[in-house]
């Protein structure tokens, strides 16, 4: 196994969460990082607070042809033979199915499916060149399980970890690897972000009391979802699970694919009592 240290590294969403917290920590292990986001703000904070050899571009992943772009500055520019293309960027939009704004779930599987797609596209090609290097692609605990007014979002992490499964087959004996990441609850900005109408719960007016109560049952800091992915990919597992709480929400799914839920709920009764 080739370790991704001190190789070049593509990594999108990077202006913040696990994206920004990657790009540092591989940074920290010898790897040029070639980082994407569109929000242009959090990718030059990103890029300061890294020493060693970066490139930015302001990019919107559901731009197939941006990214193109993107892969070919890459390998103009990059230090090191590339090691890593992290598809990351990742929206979310918390809405009922049977009130649904068809824009804002099409908004989220663009992003979280179509960046990742459009991500292979553009760097496959590469490394299958090489025949070295590893694509991890970001999904999700609701690539687990289902959840309820996060239909657009389940849908989108689902296809993320169906699309790298089949992949990771295609991709026997070339020397390119595939990996999906699996993240629970980590302090990240996705709520903040996200387009909001209701809750499941309905105990939410706005984006940002839900963000507020994410952030306060979300146990997993972005650096340590860092070590975890950096971790799980230098050992080659191809599916990296972040957080104890993925760790339980995949053991319900395998276990008790059908009543899944109705322990979810039951846990989440037992938190709510012990705060």
């Amino acid at each position: 196994m080739t370790t991704i240290n001190g190789r070049t590294a593509v990594i999108t969403g990077a202006g913040s969460g696990i994206g920004q917290a990657v790009a540092r920590r591989l940074a920290a292990h010898g790897c040029p990082v070639a980082l994407a986001d569109w929000n242009e703000e959090g990718l030059e904070e990103t890029a300061a607070s890294i020493g060693g050899p970066v490139l930015t571009r302001k990019l919107d992943v559901r731009d197939r042809q941006g990214l193109m772009t993107f892969a070919a500055e890459v390998t103009e520019w990059a230090p090191a033979p590339l090691g890593l293309v992290f598809n990351n960027a990742g929206v979310t939009v918390l809405q009922g199915v049977a009130d649904a704004a068809p824009e804002d779930d099409q908004w989220v599987f663009d992003v979280n499916f179509g960046g990742v797609t459009n991500g292979v596209t553009a760097f496959l090609p590469i490394l299958l060149e090489q025949r070295s290097g590893v694509i991890v692609n970001t999904s999700s605990v609701f690539g687990l399980v289902g959840f309820p007014h996060q239909s657009a979002y389940c849908a989108s992490k689902f296809a993320v970890r169906g699309y790298t499964e089949a992949l990771r087959q295609e991709l026997r004996g070339t020397g390119v690897r595939a990996a999906t990441v699996h993240p629970g609850g980590v302090k990240t900005n996705i709520v903040v972000n996200a387009r909001f109408r209701a809750d499941h719960r309905g105990e939410h007016q706005d984006v940002q009391s839900a963000a507020t109560a994410f952030a306060d049952v979300a146990r997993t800091t972005p650096e340590k979802a860092a070590e975890i992915i950096h971790k799980g990919i230098e050992a080659g597992r191809p599916r990296i699970r972040v957080g104890s709480d993925a760790v339980l929400f995949d053991l319900l799914a395998r276990f008790a694919p059908n009543r899944y839920y109705d322990v979810i709920e039951r846990l989440e009764t037992l938190l709510r009592r012990g705060r």
